[in-house]
């Protein structure tokens, strides 16, 4: 560092550290507190003064100093601080202190349009924020699985690398191949981006809290607002159609590149979508049926108390979910769409620059949305579990973030280590075993609830379901446990091995034998006639009959030769 500029930062440390001093000084001279009080703590203020003034180790010294301001703050305001903190902490957990004004928001005309207002530009400034470091999120995360370092050089431990990563795709090249269909190549990026993005509207991340609030018709009062744009009566009806409109980007991303890759993923991707969609809304239709309602805030305020959570009611519709989401969002090991070991990049391959972005952006967005999803259906959403969110609505927020961060990094975990698995076994797990699965599941809840209704009795209700879920386990026990015994089958099976047995090769030459009478009499008759035509060869050459070797094949006359 240039010395010119080494001095002037030493110069303002010295500035702002001198100013704290004083300020800590005079503080402490006029502080309603005894003193003795502050002759102790100005007496060690006094000796670091002359301390940092004496020594050469100043780094040291100001640090020393720095923290010692801190401390003789705290020690001369304690009782004015601890009054704050106890009077914060009784506010937050104790709604019986809580004596106020209170209105609810969507009664006052200026709260109900200001507020989602200046919700929404903070929550989707935070959503955007968390896309660029959910990338930073799964690069450190597979090279923690793959024992490398990760990204660690742009910023303390790599945390400016989303900054560094979206500045290179600013300024890096825009291409648009030639024979593109320019306006569908260009709107491509947006029909996928933009639904992902309104997923968010109807995803309430805490439960409503109160706010301070000038209202003018009202005076200062304080309002109860909700945490989230909108909780309509059919917010997964909503969610079930945006997913669906974001893979038209991917499909007209493929067609509109006039690339034969981008074109086969681009199809992947609508045969993939069809094949999971269905498990996809099936598996959702639980929750629905359990709270009564199509809307997720419900659904989150039904899952109040851990064994609440929908997830303990139907694992099998919880498990179905997840890897339905895997699918709908194209992440590993069902990123078939865009394999670049055999599309090079899939429907992507002619994108660069911020098309690329919007495309990376819409997917590792897609990722949160889902994560939300899940936890609100299945996960109790911004409860915790134990009750504490309902005393402090404030940390309704904190426990939503926490368990999309387990769901995202869940994600990063399944890529790390699954392979990519092959098309054909992508579409028959799609439609062989995860929509059968989904069925299953929607009758399992489905009967439960109707005999709990019946009965008037969760007891009953515990137990019917209770009763499917051995079914469930026994018949996947069943059905998935017999792997020594299907080794042991395919190495006796005689289409592996050679061996002529059992009624099915019995059945086959029965078949078989019919079929080739035919052939054999045609055969027959052959050698008959060769055996007469070699008995008189000149005979045979007036009727024009050629002779037949003994291979079936016509014998070549002298002329011929």
């Amino acid at each position: 560092m240039p010395k010119n500029i080494q001095r002037i930062l030493t110069n303002v440390v010295y500035g702002i550290l001198g100013i704290l001093t004083a300020l800590t000084f005079v503080g402490t001279l006029i502080a309603p507190v005894d003193t003795g009080l502050k002759v102790l703590v100005l007496i060690p203020l006094v000796l670091l003064i002359i301390w940092v003034a004496t020594q050469r180790l100043l780094v040291a010294a100001l640090v020393v100093l720095f923290l010692y301001n801190g401390i003789a703050f705290v020690i001369v305001n304690f009782e004015a601080l601890f009054a704050f903190g106890d009077g914060a902490l009784k506010f937050i957990f104790d709604p019986s202190t809580r004596a106020m004004n209170v209105v609810q928001c969507s009664a006052d005309s200026g709260c109900s349009v200001v507020w989602p207002i200046v919700f929404g530009a903070v929550f989707f400034f935070i959503v955007l924020t968390s896309f660029a470091y959910t990338t930073l999120l799964e690069r450190r995360f597979i090279a923690f699985f793959q024992q490398r370092i990760g990204p660690n050089r742009v910023g303390p431990l790599g945390f400016l690398q989303p900054l560094a990563d979206g500045i290179k795709l600013i300024f890096k090249e825009d291409l648009m191949p030639v024979g593109a269909s320019r306006a569908v190549f260009t709107l491509a990026p947006l029909i996928k981006t933009l639904p992902v993005l309104l997923l968010f509207g109807v995803i309430p991340i805490g439960p409503e809290i109160v706010v301070p609030w000038f209202a003018p018709s009202l005076g200062d009062v304080w309002f109860r607002v909700p945490l989230g744009l909108a909780d309509p009566n059919v917010g997964l009806l909503w969610l079930l159609a945006l997913t669906s409109i974001g893979t038209y980007g991917i499909v007209l991303a493929g067609w509109s590149s006039n690339n034969k890759y981008a074109m086969l993923g681009a199809l992947r991707a609508s045969a993939q979508m069809i094949s999971y969609e269905l498990s996809f809304g099936l598996s959702l239709a639980v929750p629905i049926m359990l709270a009564g309602s199509m809307s997720l805030g419900d659904m989150i305020r039904g899952q109040v108390m851990v064994w609440d959570w929908y997830v303990f009611q139907n694992p099998l519709a919880a498990l179905i979910l997840i890897i339905a989401v895997f699918a709908e969002t194209s992440r590993a090991p069902f990123d078939l769409p865009e394999a670049e070991q055999e599309l090079t990049q899939g429907y992507q391959t002619e994108y660069s620059g911020m098309k690329f972005a919007m495309f990376m952006m819409a997917e590792y967005l897609a990722m949160i949305a889902v994560s939300a999803l899940v936890v609100a259906t299945f996960f109790g959403g911004y409860n915790d579990g134990f009750g504490l969110v309902q005393n402090a609505p404030i940390l309704g927020p904190l426990v939503m973030i926490g368990k999309i961060l387990l769901m995202l990094i869940l994600m990063v975990w399944v890529r790390a280590t699954l392979p990519r698995i092959r098309y054909d076994r992508l579409m028959q797990f799609g439609w062989k075993v995860m929509l059968p699965a989904a069925l299953l599941a929607v009758v399992w809840t489905a009967v439960s609830v109707v005999i709990g209704d019946l009965s008037g009795s969760p007891i009953v209700y515990g137990i019917a379901g209770g009763i499917f879920f051995v079914v469930v386990v026994g018949g996947a026990y069943l059905m998935f446990g017999r792997g020594g015994e299907d080794e042991q089958a395919e190495e006796l099976d005689p289409m592996i091995t050679g061996e002529r047995k059992g009624i099915g090769y019995a059945a086959l030459n029965v078949l078989g034998g019919i079929l080739a009478a035919p052939f054999i009499l045609y055969n027959s008759l052959l050698k008959m006639l060769d055996r007469l035509a070699s008995v008189n060869p000149e005979a045979a050459q007036e009727m024009a009959i050629e002779p037949v070797d003994q291979d079936n094949k016509p014998a070549r006359s002298s002329g011929a030769d």
